[in-house]
C-alpha cells in the first residue's frame, strides 16, 4: 500500500502517515525512497493500538 492508500485506510492525512512511518511507530518500508506499507503488518497494528488503549482505559478504571 501506498501513502495515499495508508491515509485513507485510517482516515488521516498523508503526513501523519509520513510522520509515524519515520518515527518506527507505523509498520512500513522503503522502495526506491517511497514508503510501501503491507496490509496485514497494518491490521496487526490496528489490533496493538486497540488492545492498548484498551489496556490504559482498564489501567484508568474505566470500562
Amino acid at each position: 500500500m501506498t501513502v495515499r492508500d495508508v491515509a485513507g485506510y485510517l482516515n488521516v492525512d498523508e503526513k501523519t502517515v509520513y510522520r509515524l512511518a519515520k518515527r518506527g511507530e507505523l509498520p512500513g518500508f522503503k522502495v526506491a525512497g517511497a514508503w510501501r506499507f503491507k496490509r496485514a503488518d497494518l491490521e496487526d497494528w490496528i489490533d496493538n493500538q486497540k488492545k492498548a488503549a484498551t489496556n490504559n482505559v482498564a489501567d484508568e478504571g474505566g470500562t
